[in-house]
């Protein structure tokens, strides 16, 4: 558990693998370790997390999500920018957005319940200590691709409240397209109320990660090895049994105190595909620069 997954040698964890959208897959751990944070992280704070989800209607929306218990609104939907973002009790923010009926991602339009109007995962957002270092990290390092950044005043009426942070200060956003599906909002948030704090370990309630579908695990993990700053935990090995058995993997930890799995499944041939229909996302034939 330590070497591996960078936590405590008696941790143990529970993990529920799912598919959410036509795009991504989601991995929830329970962990339960000596001295880990059970509070969840506030937002804002570095390391915390938001994910957005594109919807066709966002009051219906909202209105399905306010009927669960502990799931409300930070503010009222913003007009201007037609986004709400909602809290809940196990802390991942989520992030209701319209968009224009031409996006990017045209080809997944399936319409997916129960969330009313649900058609995809439209970004995943990190709260960062220091932006400039995050966004060559996923430039640079891993290959992202930049689509411009935006800085925005919170003492502007509401919009802290929107955010669920302190009021005062600003929030500097980098958006980058981060391979062929996803769209990462890279956040800092600095001035009044806004201090830096350590990034959540992986066992805490909010510990994260991002996996990566790759081709060859053993060839990313040596070229992740040799970025500075970088640590590979371990080495790669494949599940023998289970229901992901052959699924062959190997946790890094960056610099920005977020871990990366490098990971490659066997798709078609996983054991849990012969006892259900549901099926996670795969790698499929896309690759990292296709468009």
């Amino acid at each position: 558990m330590e070497r591996k997954l960078d936590v405590h040698p008696r941790a143990i964890t529970e993990i529920a693998l799912m598919r959410l959208g036509p795009t991504m897959n989601v991995e929830l751990f329970e962990y339960h370790s000596p001295g880990r944070s059970v509070a969840p992280r506030t937002p804002g704070s570095t390391g915390s997390l938001h994910l957005g989800l594109h919807v066709d209607d966002i009051e219906l929306a909202l209105a399905a999500l306010g009927k669960h218990e502990g799931v409300h609104a930070f503010g009222p939907v913003r007009d201007r920018a037609e986004w709400v973002r909602v809290s809940n009790p196990w802390g991942i923010v989520l992030e209701l957005r319209a968009r224009p009926a031409i996006e990017p991602y045209q080809r997944h339009d399936a319409a997916l319940g129960p969330l009313p109007g649900f058609r995809q995962v439209d970004s995943l957002g990190y709260s960062v200590a220091d932006l400039a270092q995050a966004e060559d990290f996923f430039a640079v390092v891993l290959g992202a691709e930049p689509l411009g950044r935006t800085i925005l005043d919170l003492a502007e009426p509401g919009l802290a409240e929107a955010l669920g942070v302190p009021a005062g200060g600003t929030l500097e956003r980098a958006l980058l397209r981060l391979g062929p599906l996803d769209t990462l909002e890279l956040c800092h948030f600095s001035g009044s109320g806004h201090a830096s704090t350590d990034p959540p370990r992986n066992d805490d309630v909010g510990g994260r990660h991002l996996a990566l579908h790759v081709t060859d695990v053993d060839a990313a993990a040596a070229y992740l090895a040799d970025v500075a700053g970088c640590t590979v935990l371990g080495e790669p090995e494949t599940i023998p049994d289970g229901p992901i058995a052959g699924d062959r993997w190997v946790y890094g930890r960056t610099p920005l105190g977020l871990h990366v799995e490098l990971v490659r499944m066997p798709d078609g041939d996983l054991p849990y595909e012969r006892e259900t229909t549901a099926r996670r996302r795969p790698a499929g034939s896309l690759r990292w620069t296709d468009r």
